[in-house]
């Protein structure tokens, strides 16, 4: 005789079949109102002569979309809250969004504790009690995918972290991208002449690796061994692994004590140090140098590099040191790749138009344009694209403009792969404006560049700089204002 199923259980069963058409019915029409919100207020500025107007007409209709959006990111969670990491920066959002937007790095919904212990349990094979000396009900904070608990192990005197994913995330996340996706299909044939189908491609490979802890555990560990071996001090600090504590869906490690870098400004002032004085920029600069210092080394030189430095994955920590959090999302370039980056990486850095179309090329960046002086803007396009430093009085991009370089220069196929790349540098970026400092990573990356090309043997006699000139670039290349 078959079980009876009580209407509590019926209704469970039937909330678990339909979650998924319920979630992809509530993002069509958010999306779908904010998208048409845009294109009539398109309309209606286009009928308005006084700029002023115009500029107020268009500054209202953010707010409201960023009321939506967050509202939108905040009831679905999970892969929405990554969409807010990356649409919320200030290079690339407008200034309602970010200020919506940027609190939502570490916001999603905690999983209650008696949840965590039953996957702990479950996990590690023993009690909870067995495990730990003491363990924070609280966590210290939950994203998209996981949550993170301050602890001690049983005999330990140091303190760790644990990191617990939330139970069946996966499916909802894997369901809110191919809704994403088939929006990007649209954006990319009415709006945005981007290939944008190939980078939500990628983000779904990227995001389903980030399910498995084992792995990002094996990730952490050879970008420590990498970053701590390649550098006499280490610009970025990585945590280490508790290697005998690592499952699929948990993941142990060593717990570093610092703020959020969002938090930087309250720290600075909470110390009685002027935010905008000259000791607040310096450790500004410092921080900056490091990031962009290692991820130029991870990129270039290694290929395998952390993908995801949004504000919720990075600490300051004491001496204005920073540490790198969140190995989920990594990369690991194909060799081809890693060196197609490294030629484009030198063609920005001096701006030549030739050698970024060449770069286009190897890339298998395949662009279409009808525009004169298509060269020059196709090196305009590799700077929007793939260096952090934004263009004189220009305060954030604006990729919908006519005059963009993405309106003129039609990227009509994008490799999958080099999407981490271009995350990253638009996270970089993002970070570089909210610290208030406009500089350019690429300059920063050129002797790494040209380090990479020389050992493959790919640079030639034209493209080596005098020493002297070397040395005064970089002296000069950071920080432009």
């Amino acid at each position: 005789m078959a079980p009876f199923l009580d209407l509590k259980d019926i209704q469970e069963k039937l909330s678990t079949h339909f979650r998924p058409w319920q979630r992809s019915l509530q993002f069509w029409v958010r999306a779908v109102d904010i998208y048409s919100g845009y294109k009539v207020l398109q309309l209606k500025v286009s009928f308005e002569k006084d700029v002023k107007k115009q500029e107020a007409m268009w500054e209202t209709q953010h707010e409201l979309a960023a009321e939506k959006i967050y509202a939108m990111c905040t009831d679905l969670g999970g892969f929405f809250l990554k969409i807010a990491q990356i649409i919320g920066k200030p290079d690339l959002a407008p200034a309602p969004w970010v200020r919506r937007l940027v609190t939502l790095c570490d916001q999603a919904p905690a999983t209650p504790f008696h949840t965590v212990q039953l996957v702990l349990e479950k996990e590690l094979g023993r009690s909870i009690d067995d495990i730990f000396e003491n363990f924070d009900v609280d966590p210290l904070g939950s994203a998209s995918i996981a949550q993170v608990h301050r602890a001690r192990l049983r005999g330990d005197k140091s303190d760790i972290v644990v990191k617990v994913q939330h139970p069946g995330v996966q499916d909802l996340m894997m369901t809110d991208i191919r809704n994403l996706q088939a929006f990007a299909l649209y954006m990319q044939k009415t709006d945005i002449k981007f290939d944008l189908y190939s980078v939500t491609k990628e983000m779904e490979k990227q995001i389903g690796y980030e399910f498995d802890f084992a792995r990002e555990a094996n990730a952490m560990e050879r970008i420590r061994k990498f970053l701590y071996g390649n550098n006499k001090r280490t610009p970025v600090m990585v945590p280490r692994v508790i290697r005998d504590m690592v499952t699929r869906r948990i993941l142990v490690m060593e717990y570093i004590d610092g703020v959020p870098i969002l938090n930087l400004g309250d720290e600075i002032a909470k110390r009685g140090i002027n935010p905008g004085g000259k000791i607040a920029a310096a450790a500004k600069q410092k921080i900056l140098k490091n990031l962009t210092l290692a991820y130029g080394q991870m990129i270039l030189k290694s290929g395998f590099f952390h993908a995801d430095p949004h504000p919720g994955n990075i600490l300051i920590c004491k001496g204005s040191e920073v540490a790198l959090l969140d190995y989920g999302q990594v990369k690991d370039l194909p060799e081809n790749l890693r060196l197609g980056y490294a030629n484009l990486v030198l063609a920005i850095a001096d701006d030549d138009p030739v050698r970024a179309s060449e770069s286009y090329r190897e890339l298998g960046i395949d662009t279409f344009s009808k525009c004169e002086a298509e060269q020059q803007e196709m090196l305009k396009l590799a700077q929007a694209m793939f260096d952090t430093r934004l263009p004189p009085g220009v305060a954030m991009l604006q990729p919908f403009s006519e005059d963009s370089s993405i309106k003129k220069i039609s990227v009509q196929a994008f490799p999958e792969e080099l999407f981490s790349v271009l995350r990253t540098v638009h996270l970089l970026r993002g970070l570089s404006v909210g610290l208030g400092m406009n500089y350019s990573c690429a300059e920063h990356w050129r002797p790494i560049a040209e380090e990479a090309l020389l050992l493959a043997g790919r640079l030639k006699d034209r493209d080596f700089k005098p020493r002297a000139r070397r040395r005064s670039l970089l002296r000069r290349l950071f920080w432009r204002d």
